[in-house]
């Protein structure tokens, strides 16, 4: 069997990242206390969210890893407001952390994230949606956007 990256592996990539580069001093610092405290409504905002869309994936039985075929259609919850709340909430997280370690620079690394989220296993993840769940799936494309 192939083994495949999930976007857990690819959010702590880049967490690291942004941690290593801020250790290296790469950045220069444009946030300064007490604006870069903000960054922690970003990361518990995004910890909050990726808690309450997994207690959603357990409690309907459905797979939260995006190469197995989900068996249930969640839209309640975060779901009401954002397709991908799970993938918006790692990215918070990449967000509040660059703003708490003060760097502006190192923003270019959670929008990286949401590239390759977007490109590799948005598209697929929302393709399969559609054909598991049809015309009840592109209505609710519709009505939520993707991010937010």
């Amino acid at each position: 069997m192939e083994r495949k990256i999930m976007p857990t592996t690819w959010f702590l990539g880049f967490l690291t990242l942004i941690i290593i580069l801020h250790f290296l001093n790469v950045e220069k610092k444009m946030i300064f206390f007490p604006y870069n405290q903000f960054g922690w409504i970003f990361v518990l905002s995004g910890i909050i969210l990726n808690l309450w869309t997994d207690n959603l994936f357990k409690k309907y039985k459905t797979t939260v890893k995006p190469y197995l075929k989900p068996s249930y259609f969640i839209s309640n919850g975060p779901f009401r407001i954002s397709r991908n709340p799970m993938y918006f909430g790692m990215l918070l997280i990449l967000l509040g952390t660059t703003v708490l370690l003060k760097s502006v620079v190192l923003l270019i690394i959670p929008f990286a994230y949401l590239c390759i989220i977007h490109i590799f296993y948005i598209r697929k993840e929302e393709q399969k949606m559609l054909l598991q769940f049809g015309i009840e799936y592109s209505k609710y494309k519709k009505k939520v956007r993707s991010w937010i």
